[in-house]
């Protein structure tokens, strides 16, 4: 096992910069990236388990069945196994047992930004598979992804859990060409994507009647106080999720219940809320087999294949890089 990392930015300075621009915006807006402190990544854990939350049930069925598939359109005897955005890395051990079933030679790769989540990533895989090689690179994607190109054999690249979703449109295609420019001919890129379905199945995944994904997205306000000065009440703010069929996703907010101000001390400066005013937290876009096959190829991608989970709610679509 081995722990690489790169140049990484100050996560504490990113989350105050990002915060205070966000804040200052109309409409104001925080970046989901910023959900996953330890609380956050907690909360997160429980929202997967929860009955209406279909996302995680319906890729991990898919990759549990149909994995080795995936595998199969590896053709080179070695290859390397990378993960962008690890987490705990439970979908990627369903790829990497199919892989061992097949007797294939691999190096897996976790990608990640946490060096902390890297380390019990590692920790976790090594324990369940002490003899694969495991090179976890602490770093941005495109910096962890440069960092693999001189590495021996092609790449099959995870970038699971729909979080291409988080993206807008013209983000999710610049993204991808950002990968597609750190990848070799005949790589493959396999992205996990929520499918348009109807929306009261949708809204139920983001507003679940225990409550979770509202304390996950207050958590961020509550990250704020602790890690910036910040003194939100919230109390005073309220969660919601509708599905736009204009942008075709999920817009998460939290709503102002009433006129306020907020003071971060650490950005020595204070926020003014007025009642109703929405904090916009997250988007979930929900994609069109039509839009997946259009966007992989303004990314300069070519579909390989497409393996959904028993409902067709779920896509893992794998994209290869053309000769």
């Amino acid at each position: 096992m081995q722990t690489v990392a790169t140049a990484v930015p100050d996560e504490l300075i990113i989350f105050k910069e990002e915060v205070e621009a966000g804040l200052s915006a109309l409409p104001k807006t925080l970046p989901c990236r910023f959900f996953y402190d330890q609380l956050g990544s907690d909360l997160f854990r429980r929202i997967t388990r929860l009955p209406e939350y279909y996302l995680t049930a319906c890729e991990l069925e898919i990759l549990s069945r149909l994995g080795s598939g995936i595998i199969s359109l590896v053709k080179a005897t070695k290859f390397n196994l990378v993960e962008l955005g690890s987490g705990d890395g439970s979908k990627a051990i369903q790829l990497i047992e199919a892989a061992m079933a097949d007797n294939r030679e691999f190096t897996y790769n976790p990608i990640d930004l946490s060096g902390s989540a890297m380390e019990t990533l590692t920790a976790l895989v090594s324990r369940h598979h002490p003899e694969l090689p495991i090179r976890g690179i602490v770093a941005e994607y495109s910096a962890g992804l440069e960092s693999l190109k001189n590495s021996k054999g092609p790449k099959l690249v995870l970038f699971l859990g729909s979080n291409l979703g988080n993206f807008d449109r013209p983000g999710a295609r610049s993204f991808l060409r950002r990968i597609r420019l750190s990848l070799a001919p005949g790589d493959l890129l396999v992205l996990g994507l929520d499918l348009r379905k109807d929306v009261e199945t949708m809204t139920r995944a983001y507003n679940d009647a225990q409550g979770v994904t509202a304390e996950f997205n207050l958590n961020l306000l509550r990250r704020i106080n602790r890690e910036l000065g910040g003194n939100f009440d919230l109390r005073r703010f309220r969660y919601q999720s509708t599905f736009d069929p204009g942008t075709g996703g999920m817009d998460s907010s939290l709503i102002s219940l009433s006129r306020q101000q907020v003071l971060i001390r650490n950005l020595c400066r204070t926020f003014d809320f007025a009642r109703g005013e929405p904090i916009h937290t997250e988007h979930s876009h929900k994609y069109t087999e039509a839009e997946i096959s259009r966007l992989a190829h303004q990314a300069g991608f070519a579909i390989e294949a497409n393996f959904h989970d028993s409902r067709k709610y779920f896509v893992d679509s794998v994209w290869r890089v053309p000769s």
